[in-house]
């Protein structure tokens, strides 16, 4: 499979790295010394483009992938105010679009903990519940998309919770994210159910970047020649 690379940091290396391993060929590597050779005449040399970029040039990145026809694997967090019209372009263009917040399986396992256990919570309002997550000093948003998918499941579950807030803590219907941005860490989320007598913590710890990078890897190999919107449920079948 011919695979374009939007995206060449850390990340982007981890990925060319385990889809080569993988039999691929990186047909087009775009980063921030290239940005005018994404064009639709050299994505007509790939089979999918894998997007992990920064949220201000993402959303255009998937628009000319789409244009060429090109199905995209996007990790880039940030964006998401634009999904709905996103959702709208990628079929209006007939192609295809995979998105996660994050591609590792141990976290899209954790995502479905979360919720489940932010069900059995609900009816015990004795137990306030609130996230911390931490990242290397390079991660430029804050909380992160991982952060936000945790804190949106437990919403969805926990009546008492309407909104997450990110540091702040306004009234017992903020759900609190408390963000931190510390060396090298690839990634921490930690949720704490606290009452008066005990607390309940569960938390995910990211080793290293490989387990993200062959999610993504994976996504890409199944969403060559797909049209339509995909995300991590429909890869693993959860």
């Amino acid at each position: 499979m011919n695979i374009a690379l939007i995206g060449y940091g850390k990340m982007g290396k981890e990925i060319e790295a385990i889809a080569r391993e993988r039999g691929h060929t990186i047909s087009l590597i775009i980063d921030i010394s290239n940005p005018h050779e994404l064009t639709q005449e050299n994505l007509s040399k790939v089979d999918v483009a894998i997007e992990f970029t920064i949220p201000t040039t993402a959303y255009t990145n998937y628009i000319t992938c789409f244009k060429a026809q090109v199905p995209v694997v996007s990790g880039t967090t940030g964006w998401l105010d634009k999904y709905d019209k996103l959702v709208s372009e990628c079929s209006n263009y007939s192609s295809g679009f995979f998105y996660a917040s994050n591609f590792s399986l141990g976290v899209n396992l954790f995502f479905e903990l979360n919720k489940k256990l932010a069900k059995l919570m609900n009816p015990f309002p004795e137990y306030d519940v609130a996230m911390e997550e931490i990242h290397h000093t390079q991660k430029l948003d804050a909380p992160s998309g991982t952060a936000i998918t945790l804190a949106e499941g437990i919403i969805q579950e926990i009546e008492r919770k309407k909104q997450w807030k990110l540091q702040e803590f306004s009234n017992e219907s903020d759900f609190q994210i408390v963000a931190k941005r510390l060396g090298k860490v690839p990634g921490t989320h930690t949720i704490t159910y606290d009452s008066e007598v005990d607390s309940i913590e569960i938390s995910h710890t990211a080793k290293s970047r490989k387990g993200f990078a062959l999610g993504a890897v994976l996504a890409a190999e199944f969403m060559k020649e797909k049209k339509g919107i995909f995300g991590m449920k429909d890869l693993l079948g959860i």
